[in-house]
Parts: C-alpha cells; structure tokens; sequence
C-alpha cells in the first residue's frame, strides 16, 4: 500500500511520469526502499482505473513519457490515508523471530548461542547506523536522518528483546537444572 500512496503523495506535489516518480520515491524514503520501474507503471494504471490519477498524455512529444495528475478523489483519498494511523492487523514475518521460534522448538539448537551471535550482529549493525547518523548533514539529509532513525530505534527495540529471549530461556534451563525443594512431592514409578 505505500507505494501506491507515495505515488499519490508524488502526484500530488506536480504531474509526472513514471521514471521521475521513481526516481523521487527512492530520494524521498532516504534510498531504503528502491521500487522497479514496472511496480510504477503497474501502480499508476490501477490508480487510474480506480480513477484516482488521470493520464496528461505524453510530454513533449514523447509518445513513451505519458504524464499523469492525482485527481479530487486521489487527494481525499490521499488525505484519508495521512489521517489514518498505520496500526498493524497481524505481526509482520520476521525472519529473526522465525528462527529463533523454530530453534527453540527444534530441541536441538543450541538457542543462548544463536541469541548471542545475532546480538552481535545487532549491536554492529547498531553502530554502523549510528555512524551513518554522524556523517550526515541535518540540514540536507533530513529524510535519511529521519530513515536512520527508524533504523536505530528497531535495532536497539531488537537487542532488548534478544537480552529478554535469553533471560527466558536462562531462566527456564535453570529452573529444570534445579534440584527438587524441600516441599515438592517427588512421586518414584
């Protein structure tokens, strides 16, 4: 869906074609999130179905630049979607969290030391973010400042809840590792 609304973001702003929405998309999401040119056209042909941008015709001359407008209804529609917080319906599929899911109940995967070698991983990516932030111009850059960090905070949001994996399983393998106390009732078969 953010293509779709970015495009009408775009759109709104000035017509254009696809290359330079583009082109823009990409500079505006800080260069994180890179869209193929068909995803554009595929895009702006159902907006233009749905009647929300409408073909200005080719620019120029150039039977190959068609330019296309956001329409009334692309902007209330546009407006709805910048109104409306993004609130997730169902958690997203994230590798990490697959994996470390699949570790614990194969049985057989040393966890502690997977949780280990991914926080690492975490907290060096953590720092190559942070130094990305400091070589960036808070003037210039401010939509990459603002991508980083989203980066960030994910990262470190990914490292406390690694740190909270592991005390669990900690927690759980020294409470099987624990002789019985004195007021159990251990039953012999």
């Amino acid at each position: 869906m953010s293509v779709r609304y970015g495009l009408l973001a775009l759109l709104d702003e000035a017509p254009s074609h696809g290359y330079n929405l583009k082109t823009a998309f990409e500079r505006r999401t800080g260069g994180s999130w890179a869209i193929n040119i068909g995803q554009v056209y595929t895009t702006i042909q159902r907006l233009e179905r749905d009647g929300l941008v409408e073909s200005l015709g080719s620019s120029a001359g150039d039977d190959e630049r068609r330019e296309y407008r956001i329409t009334p209804a692309g902007r209330a529609q546009l407006a709805t979607w910048f109104e409306n917080p993004v609130v997730a319906e169902a958690p997203a599929r994230d590798e990490l969290t697959i994996k470390v899911l699949l570790a614990v109940a194969a049985g057989d995967v040393d966890v502690t030391a997977l949780l280990q070698r991914q926080r690492r991983a975490s907290i060096e990516q953590l720092q190559a973010y942070t130094r990305r932030k400091a070589k960036a111009d808070p003037k210039r850059d401010v939509a990459f400042l603002i991508l980083l960090d989203a980066l960030i905070f994910r990262t470190e949001a990914e490292i406390r809840w690694l740190d909270a994996c592991d005390a669990r399983i900690r927690s759980l393998a020294s409470a099987a590792a624990a002789p019985p106390t004195a007021g159990s009732k251990e039953t012999d078969g």
